[in-house]
């Protein structure tokens, strides 16, 4: 039987291994763009399950399940983890009210999670997460007919994913162009994976090998090992000194990791990574005295900075606010860059959410957000595809109306804000709002995160890439004659405004330069607007209406 300990033990694996696989999953995203992947938000998203189920008493199926679907839907992030938490929600309906479930109770379940899924999605893709598990689904439930052994349900459940994963090329030519399989599909396997690995042997595999998503920053790079002491010294050589620095880095590579042996003429500066200090202070002290020592756990350090980052995110978390009658609207805008925060900002947003490409917010940072205007009506701005399904998760968890403007890029959004009217009802906002930014052509450079051989163009990491309305436009070297050449080819006869919202990574210097050789390459009656995005991953994003 499947037991409620069984099943949290199982989605605590199934979390591990997708984190441990984040990267192979990410590499399948068919763009070559550098955004908040596929493998990175399923593993976020599930993540913040494990962690809820870790501190769950129940040992019940039903409340195991209630608590992950609950869990999920908050902690979902792209439309990757929005999928897998529709999933769940299913999957804890067909477990409500039981204690444990045979493999027939859990193959109807799984079909439940399927059905729940497509019933979401206004429209389904075939060739994709759902495909993937829609088929092992509904396998199982016919196997479930004469087999109701949870281990052999899900053996098979498990490689017909595998198998269908194999096929979602021939289903979505995109995949097939790009030589790859579905990223979402290939993570809902490593999902099965994990899972099968408690409920067959018992054995919960241990994340590894990749760095905690809620570790960030410098430090964190050096925190993450899997040993324990971060250990340095200097050691002092004697006169004629026969020190063999090969030999010493082999040693300590034996007994570590991250190993740095530096010689100089008189000392030697050594790192490593190693469950035991005195092994290495041993060795090295063969060679000549040693100075400069330090040893610091790791582990500690790492709870310290958990703790000292969990506590600033809730310091600078929104509070809630309850609705006001005499507040009509309210604006939430994701965005990134501290340009575009700003402009958003004068432009009426009330609460801006950090986020984008690289950084796609959880369905509890969008509710959160939503939560902290007073107004009785809010309206959300994702201003980015990956983020709308997410956006809409918060729609029915929200104590106050609220609408998701679909905007899938930064200048949508822009447009979306400058054609609001508050004296109009809602549906009046939402439809004038909407045609707005439909109206809006929108541009963006930014460089190729690995090769790729996407729609006839071969791609080599860290090339430009234009694009235009989310397709690929072409492949550049240099900065300025790119950004020229895709503003040329958005202009259409009746174009009035562009802009330019410079990147991070483009210093000022540059952005003026820049905007001083489009003005002689574009009509005279066509204004030219460049301001200071400040956004990451794109050096320019462009707006032309």
């Amino acid at each position: 039987m499947l037991t409620g300990k069984i099943l949290k033990d199982a989605f605590i694996s199934a979390s591990n291994n997708i984190q441990n696989h984040r990267k192979d999953v990410d590499e399948l995203n068919v763009f070559p763009v550098p955004d908040g992947d596929t493998g990175t938000n399923m593993s976020m998203t599930m993540s913040c399950a494990a962690r809820e189920l870790e501190a769950l008493d129940s040992d019940s199926i039903a409340d195991v399940s209630k608590t992950i679907a609950s869990a999920l839907l908050r902690g979902a992030r792209g439309n990757s983890g929005v999928i897998l938490s529709l999933l769940f929600k299913g999957i804890s309906k067909g477990f409500a009210g039981k204690s444990a479930a045979d493999g027939s109770e859990t193959a109807k379940a799984f079909m439940l999670g399927v059905d729940a899924a497509y019933q979401a999605v206004s429209k389904p893709t075939e060739g994709t997460i759902l495909t993937v598990a829609r088929v092992s689904s509904e396998n199982a439930l016919k196997n479930s007919a004469t087999e109701s052994d949870e281990v052999k349900i899900f053996c098979n459940m498990l490689e017909d994913a595998k198998a269908t994963l194999k096929t979602t090329p021939d289903l979505l030519p995109v995949l097939k162009k790009a030589g790859v399989v579905d990223s979402g599909g290939a993570g809902y396997v490593f999902v099965l994976e994990g899972m099968l690995s408690v409920i067959k042997d018992g054995e919960i595999i241990q994340a590894g090998g990749e760095k905690s998503e809620s570790v960030v920053g410098a430090a964190a790079i050096d925190i993450y090992s899997d040993f324990t002491y971060c250990t340095e010294f200097i050691i002092n050589k004697p006169e004629n000194s026969d020190f063999d620095a090969v030999a010493f880095r082999a040693f300590i590579e034996s007994i570590g990791d991250c190993a740095v042996v530096v010689e100089d003429d008189d000392v030697v500066k050594c790192h490593v990574h190693t469950n035991d200090p005195g092994e290495a202070l041993t060795e090295a002290l063969k060679n000549g005295y040693l100075s400069s020592i330090k040893i610091e756990n790791m582990e500690e350090q790492n709870r310290k900075l958990k703790k000292e980052r969990s506590a600033a995110e809730k310091a600078a978390e929104p509070g809630y606010v309850a609705p006001d009658p005499s507040v009509k609207y309210g604006f939430v805008v994701v965005t990134a860059g501290e340009g575009m925060k700003s402009m958003f900002t004068d432009l009426g947003a009330d609460c801006i959410v950090s986020g984008g490409q690289t950084m796609n917010p959880s369905t509890d940072d969008i509710l959160k957000a939503i939560h902290s205007i007073p107004a009785t009506t809010v309206i959300v701005l994702p201003n980015n595809k990956n983020i709308i399904m997410a956006a809409e998760q918060a729609v029915r968890l929200a104590d106050r109306r609220v609408f998701v403007l679909p905007t899938r890029t930064v200048p949508q959004g822009v447009s979306a804000l400058l054609a609001f009217d508050p004296e109009s009802d809602a549906e009046t906002n939402m439809l004038n709002m909407t045609k707005a930014f439909e109206a809006v052509s929108t541009g963006s450079i930014t460089f190729a995160a690995r090769d790729a051989d996407f729609d006839g163009h071969k791609i080599k990491k860290g090339e430009l890439i234009a694009i235009q309305n989310g397709k690929l436009e072409f492949i550049g070297r240099e900065l300025l004659r790119s950004c020229i050449k895709l503003v040329k080819s958005m202009l259409k006869k009746d174009s009035s405004l562009v802009t330019l919202y410079s990147g991070i990574d483009v210093s000022k210097a540059e952005a003026a330069e820049i905007e001083k050789e489009l003005r002689k390459h574009i009509p005279e009656e066509i204004d030219l607007v460049c301001m200071d995005g400040g956004q990451p991953v794109y050096y320019f994003i462009i707006s032309v209406e």
